[in-house]
């Protein structure tokens, strides 16, 4: 099969900043489901397997997006290193939704693009930026998230709140690459000036989109307990745990097999069965 694949392809947000995203779909008269990929936090679109993953679902016959939203901390000359420590900074949940948005908009009028078919695929955090995203936006008809937080209020607690209020900053360590990565605290302003919007759990409640919701049972970053928690609150969902599976589905960066891992390949493979039967 002819693939076709375009990287790096800039796209401006005004709200926000430009950002850049990546494009793989088979070469076919017939217009396509839009598969868009949503990372999570210290996450980018190159990371670890991500491109193995975009191959297998144009193969599969789909559209597929994946991008680095505008405040990751990478920077549109260099997506592959987090260059912009003062962009993560200042990174918060307003401006990766606006990010998303100016994505669902771009690709949506793709000419390889049917619009009426448009599926969310969230890792991580990324997973409740999707599903709020999905409440918010009726033309999404799948949501798909791999290893997804159900709540956004994910924040120092106690003397460590208090203290990133006082300095306005606090730092996290980037364990892959060393670096003392600031979040300010414009981020929990940000977070609690619009609280309700960022509402995970009410989000999943509401989304009207089928919903696959796929864990590890040995995620060390979110607990699988938190899969469940969404199970729960979206009746119509399916869950798919993948037994001994961690937070990245075997996958870490850099990538240099040229095979999907074995438990991302079996996520890949069960949404590509998902959103085949559901968007019939």
């Amino acid at each position: 099969m002819n693939l076709i694949t375009e990287k790096n392809v800039y796209l401006e947000n005004k709200e926000t900043k430009g950002f850049l995203a990546d494009i793989f779909y088979p070469a076919t008269e017939k217009k396509l489901p839009l598969i868009i990929f949503v990372h999570g936090y210290k996450g980018y679109k190159d990371w670890g397997a991500w491109n193995l993953m975009a191959e297998k679902f144009a193969e599969a016959g789909f559209f597929f997006v994946k991008f680095n939203f505008s405040h990751n901390g990478t920077t549109t000359e260099d997506p592959f290193n987090f260059g912009d420590l003062e962009a993560f900074g200042n990174n918060n949940y307003s401006k990766e939704l606006s990010d998303l948005g100016v994505v669902i908009d771009h690709f949506s009028k793709d000419p390889h693009v049917d619009d009426e078919k448009i599926v969310l695929i969230g890792h991580s955090r990324g997973g409740g930026i999707s599903i709020i995203k999905t409440f918010e936006d009726e033309r999404i008809n799948g949501l798909i998230t791999l290893a997804s937080v159900d709540t956004l209020d994910r924040f120092p607690k106690g003397e460590a709140f208090e203290n990133w209020k006082n300095n306005g900053v606090y730092y996290a360590l980037n364990g892959r690459t060393k670096q003392e990565m600031p979040h300010y605290y414009q981020f929990y302003e940000d977070y609690e000036k619009d609280i309700h919007r960022f509402d995970v759990e009410r989000a999943t409640e509401m989304a009207k989109a089928h919903m696959l919701i796929i864990h590890g049972t040995e995620d060390e970053a979110v607990e699988v307990k938190q899969a469940e928690h969404l199970h729960i609150l979206h009746p119509n969902s399916e869950l798919f745990l993948i037994e001994n599976a961690n937070h990245t589905f075997g996958a870490k960066e850099p990538w240099e097999g040229n095979d999907l891992p074995k438990d991302l390949n079996t996520v890949t493979e069960k949404c590509i069965d998902f959103i085949k039967e559901k968007l019939k």
